[in-house]
Formats: C-alpha cells, sequence, structure tokens
C-alpha cells in the first residue's frame, strides 16, 4: 500500500471490535424493554417505571426520631404492620372518609434515624393523627423534625404531563437541529443514540423499581433531558471530527477514518465524562435522599451516553454509508 493511503498510527480500532460493542448494547436495550414491559404489567405500578408522589398524589411524611441514647432497633415491615393497623378518623372539614394504609411505604434513612412515609393523601388533621399513632412504634419524636408534603391528584397529573410535554418537546427540538446541522446518516445516527441512552437509563429505574420500591419523580425527569443533551453533544464532537478527517483521510476506508476520528477524540471523551461524573458521585455519598437517586440517572446516563459516542455511533457510520 502506498505511504500517502496507510492511515495515521492510532491505540483504538473501533471498527475492529464492532460487533462486540452492538451486542453488548442490544442485550442492555433488551434487558430495559424486558423492565419497562415488567413494570407496565404489573399491577402495584401500572406503568413503564415506578411513578413517584410527584405524579400520583399522596402525603409524604418525614419524622425524626430523638434517639440520645441510641434508637431503638426498627425495621420498614415491622412499621408497615403497624401502619395497617393504625385506624385514622374521618376528616371533620371535608367529610372524607379515613384513607387505607395498607398501600403505604416505609423508607428507613440515616441507620434508622429519620423515617419516610409515603401515604394516600391525608388532611393536616389525619397526618397529626397519624404521627401520635406511631410514637409507640418509633419512640420520642424530635417535635421540629416532622415534615409533611401533600400533592393533590390534579396536581400530580398536572406534573406528569408537564414532565411528558418537555421531555418530548426537548427530544424533538434536539431531533430538529441535527437534521439541519449534519447529513441525514449522521443524524440518524445521533437521534439512535439518543433513544440508546435515555431507554437503558428508563430500563435501569424500571428494574429497580420493581426489584427494590424505586419510584421516579420530576427530578428524574429533569435527568433525561441532561442526559439527551449530553449524550448529542459528545456524539457531535465524534462526527464533527469525522468530518474534519473526511478531506484529510477521503482515499482511505471509512471505517479507517472512524477509526482516526474516535481516536482523536477518546481523551477529550473521557476526561470530560469523568469531570462530569465526579461531582455526580460526590452527590451520590453526601447529597442526602433528596438528590440520590436524581444522580443515580445523571450517573447511568452520561456514562451509557459516553459509551454509545464512541462504541456505537461511530461503527454504525460506515455501515450506513456503504448502504
Amino acid at each position: 500500500m502506498d505511504s500517502a493511503l496507510k492511515p495515521p498510527l492510532r491505540y483504538l480500532s473501533i471498527t475492529r471490535h464492532r460487533r462486540l460493542a452492538w451486542w453488548g448494547s442490544a442485550v442492555a436495550c433488551l434487558l430495559s424493554v424486558v423492565g419497562m414491559a415488567l413494570c407496565w404489567l404489573s399491577p402495584a405500578i401500572g406503568f413503564p417505571l415506578r411513578p413517584g408522589l410527584d405524579f400520583t398524589g399522596g402525603t409524604q411524611i418525614q419524622l425524626e426520631r430523638r434517639c440520645e441514647g441510641g434508637c431503638g432497633s426498627l425495621t420498614a415491615n415491622q412499621l408497615q404492620r403497624d401502619l395497617r393497623q393504625l385506624s385514622l378518623a374521618a376528616d371533620p372539614e371535608t367529610g372524607a372518609p379515613a384513607p387505607n394504609l395498607a398501600s403505604a411505604q416505609v423508607q428507613l434513612l440515616d441507620g434508622g434515624r429519620s423515617v419516610l412515609l409515603r401515604l394516600p393523601e391525608l388532611s393536616p388533621l389525619q397526618a397529626a393523627q397519624l404521627s401520635q399513632g406511631l410514637t409507640g412504634a418509633l419512640g420520642p419524636l424530635l417535635p421540629d423534625g416532622t415534615a409533611v408534603n401533600t400533592i393533590g391528584p390534579t396536581l400530580g397529573d398536572q406534573l406528569l404531563k408537564g414532565s411528558l410535554v418537555s421531555l418530548l418537546v426537548s427530544f424533538a427540538a434536539i431531533a430538529l437541529y441535527i437534521t439541519v446541522r449534519y447529513d441525514r446518516i449522521f443524524a440518524a445516527l445521533a437521534l439512535l443514540c439518543l433513544a440508546h441512552d435515555i431507554l437503558i437509563t428508563c430500563g435501569l429505574f424500571a428494574w429497580l423499581g420493581l426489584l427494590a420500591g424505586v419510584e421516579v419523580d420530576s427530578l428524574f425527569a429533569v435527568a433525561l433531558i441532561t442526559v439527551a443533551g449530553y449524550s448529542v453533544n459528545d456524539t457531535v464532537v465524534v462526527f464533527d471530527r469525522i468530518r474534519e478527517q473526511g478531506t484529510a483521510l477521503k482515499n482511505l476506508p471509512m471505517s479507517d477514518q472512524v477509526d482516526v476520528a474516535v481516536d482523536a477524540t477518546l481523551t477529550r471523551s473521557l476526561y470530560t465524562s469523568l469531570t462530569t461524573l465526579l461531582p455526580l458521585i460526590a452527590l451520590i455519598v453526601f447529597g442526602g435522599s433528596t438528590l440520590f437517586w436524581f444522580a443515580v440517572a445523571l450517573t447511568a446516563g452520561i456514562a451509557v451516553g459516553s459509551w454509545s459516542s464512541i462504541g456505537i455511533a461511530p461503527t454504525l457510520l460506515p455501515l450506513l454509508s456503504r448502504r
């Protein structure tokens, strides 16, 4: 081969291992679809993901136990049994009957020092009755450590619709920009990677909802929008380098051009992903329960997005270009 036709030296030949990359992503996507289907078919969920209080409506109560000499042992199952045996009075203002507490969810935080309860919608009087009724199981409570948040079903429905609309609008805007800015093959691959990253992130939370009861809320929708933007940005960087190399390496096969472009952007992609993941890992470890699953969703989505921009979109480009 003439020296002018030889590709530059490179450390990574991603197209040589493209089938392995495709199989890995295909298995992850299949597991994601299965998890979302199981959530949809589950009578306790009925949606592709387990919806949280933001979307379904209800009351969330957080109680702080007074643990001066150490908190007594307590389990979530024991507290759920106590909730089922607890009877609340009807609301005297609205006349609404006492809610059924059999579906209440219990989460112990900070080693049992804090208790988080997700319940059907309660009136302020019923919430106070519930806190008093659990004093025997929880022990003395801190008077300033009780937090009660109530979201009505109408507001929850509005939040769900608003989150879905924001996701669809953001994805449509990204699709329009990519289609106008790039060749149709590049645009199709960028949108494919976007769908790939969102699907795997949702699939992870579908399995977490099935196995660990993890719910998604409005913060999860924010995480998906962020992941979509990050995914497209990473893919666009690789595609820009491929287009730049098109003139200098036009006599080389497309697979060699892709390898050169991926190798040139690999360090940048890895460093960018790592510096983004570091604060997210700090949020997971130190951010508390409020931001924990939000940080997990961003971490998973950004990791998958980095993978798809290196191992999926560039390796499919030679195949589609030939066709």
